[in-house]
């Protein structure tokens, strides 16, 4: 089978590799499609390290970090019961960049880390549900806090994460959805998606936003940046509740002028009841993955991929692999 391979820093090869064999708790899995996950191919094939302290070592491992995927299974282990072989399944969670990743034409998953999806969504508008799953983990936890209906949310940053935010809070029932982005097409998405204002940033010229404790002040926000000034921002015009899915890679601090009922909330844990609620969501119509998908593309033309999610010229690119040479 061909699979891709990272060889080091702005390097790749998409080599001839061994067929995968499952274990008896697995499943082997036909990739019908895989979409990027720009932090992670930006970082891994740039060589920046992905979570600040680590260390990435080359050759990468094997298809990753390939993990957002739609496929057939082909061959199920003896010890599952739930999924068949001719099913067509989504991956839902990650089991790590320690073992081949999907960036491949096959790969052995946990049977327990797959959800089967049907044959009514086309691969590539299911292929990101692992993406979808993380952000509902984080949506459901705001809901445990307190009602998202009628509410005022804020989503800062309006990448694929970030569009699939908006998507989830206009589901839950939102009130008003703000989408805070500089770049003008990803804002543009944003309100087709269902935000009702999106802005450049809190201080946009003209329409500076209510900061926390004035009228029109947000009650809840979602971080999907990542920065210290993005987060502090956030603060700055959000009452309750601030929600951190993006990857930390500085203090945030927490000022005096922030006392008096916010609370800020680190990133959540991956369930499958997270992936069920996202699922749920795409089977409805009311998530739309495939609008996130700006090029299709085989492993071949990875290096292309990566440079044009660096320039911010895509969001998510779909590869094929069963139509790579």
């Amino acid at each position: 089978m061909k699979a891709l391979q990272i060889m080091g820093p702005g390097q790749f090869e998409v080599k001839e590799a061994p067929m995968p064999r499952p274990e008896p708790h697995e499943v082997l899995v036909k990739i019908l499609a895989v979409t990027t996950c720009p932090h992670w191919d930006i970082h891994i094939f740039g060589g920046d390290p992905m979570f600040p302290g680590t260390k990435i070592e080359y050759p990468y491992t094997l298809g990753q970090p390939g993990h957002e995927a739609c496929g057939e299974v082909v061959e199920a282990g003896s010890e599952v019961r739930d999924i068949n072989v001719g099913q067509r399944v989504c991956a839902w969670r990650d089991p790590g960049h320690h073992r081949q990743g999907c960036y491949a034409q096959y790969v052995a998953m946990d049977a327990a880390s797959v959800l089967p999806v049907g044959v009514d969504l086309a691969p590539e508008a299911c292929a990101a549900l692992e993406l979808a799953m993380c952000m509902s983990a984080h949506v459901l936890f705001a809901e445990k806090l307190g009602e998202i209906k009628g509410k005022r949310v804020g989503v800062f940053g309006l990448g694929s994460a970030g569009l699939v935010c908006v998507q989830l809070l206009k589901a839950a029932g939102a009130a008003y959805i703000v989408g805070f982005d500089p770049l003008p097409e990803r804002r543009a998405m944003a309100a087709r998606l269902g935000a009702d204002l999106t802005l450049a940033s809190v201080g946009q010229e003209g329409k500076d936003f209510p900061r926390r404790g004035q009228s029109g002040s947000l009650h809840y926000a979602f971080d999907c940046v990542g920065t210290r000034a993005v987060v502090h921002e956030a603060m700055e015009v959000t009452g309750r509740l601030v929600v951190l899915f993006a990857v930390q890679r500085e203090a945030y601090v927490f000022d005096p002028q922030f006392w008096g009922g916010l609370t800020l909330a680190g990133t959540q844990p991956h369930t499958r009841a997270a992936a069920e609620h996202a699922l749920a969501h795409l089977l409805d119509g009311t998530l739309d993955l495939g609008v996130l998908v700006s090029h299709r593309m085989r492993l071949e033309e990875y290096g292309v991929a990566v440079d044009l999610l660096q320039r911010h010229e895509a969001l998510k690119v779909v590869f094929l692999p069963q139509e790579s040479a």
